[in-house]
């Protein structure tokens, strides 16, 4: 009951900024509309393989509207922040484990940017490029199973951003290594299978194809529903992580400043 708390407060919190995140919104589609305008001046003179020209601009259309909830996370869960001030002593002591307390918060934020980003970005990409949606009830349902592995990935990976900030005191710099590399491994910028041979090979070796690829190709029924198992078990692994390092925080705390 007190995650469900924690995450309702996130998500009222949030409902407080509606109208200055439609400019967030704004910038999204116009972001999306040069990728389209880009990889549809490529389909001119150049095949798209399996996607074709229509098909790369619904794998944009989905991959830009994703984004808001599998990678557009807060930076460490706000953890670093926690650090700086001193909250990180009050947080560890309360009887909670750390890790849920900032993953439920979080889910509260993943729920708002699902309906107020996520919705209101593919539907007018839909209306305005013509967009087919699937015809199957179960893609539907893997595809939300997906989304959901991949913002409980996104949402490990930026609590270990966030608790790292013990050890470095300053973790902004891991968040925009993460993001760089998720940029270019989770298939966002370019489908992984068009990737050169090493650099695809890095790619599935980590956990970035379940973030964007994996659960646009599955709504764009070009992959299996079977495809989000790989993410599943990178969840297990990334869960462990998490209660790793944690018990790690509970050994070593140093509150900067005093």
């Amino acid at each position: 009951m007190l995650f469900a708390v924690l995450a309702r407060k996130a998500y009222a919190r949030n409902l407080q900024y509606r109208g200055s995140h439609l400019l967030h919104n704004a910038v999204s589609v116009a972001f999306g509309f040069i990728y389209i305008c880009i990889w549809t001046g490529f389909g001119k003179d150049a095949p798209l393989g399996s996607y074709g020209e229509h098909g790369m601009v619904s794998y944009i259309a989905f991959n830009q509207s994703i984004l808001w909830v599998t990678l557009f996370l807060t930076n460490g869960l706000g953890l670093e922040q926690s650090v700086r001030t001193g909250r990180i002593a009050l947080d560890l002591m309360r009887p909670v484990h750390l890790f849920y307390q900032a993953m439920s918060r979080e889910w509260g934020q993943v729920a708002y940017q699902f309906i107020y980003k996520l919705i209101p970005i593919y539907l007018l990409y839909f209306f305005v490029f013509s967009l087919h949606l699937p015809q199957q009830a179960s893609v539907y349902g893997w595809t939300v199973l997906s989304l959901v592995i991949a913002a409980y990935i996104s949402i490990c990976t930026n609590y270990l951003i966030g608790v790292a900030a013990l050890w470095t005191t300053e973790s902004r710099w891991l968040y925009w290594v993460n993001y760089a590399l998720s940029m270019l491994l989770s298939g966002f910028f370019i489908p992984l299978e068009w990737l050169p041979g090493w650099l695809r090979t890095i790619s599935s070796c980590s956990p970035y194809p379940y973030l964007i690829y994996v659960p646009t190709r599955i709504y764009m029924q070009l992959e299996q529903g079977w495809a989000v198992m790989g993410g599943l078990v990178w969840g297990v692994v990334m869960t462990s992580l998490c209660l790793v390092v944690t018990a790690w925080v509970r050994k070593k705390l140093e509150v900067q400043g005093g």
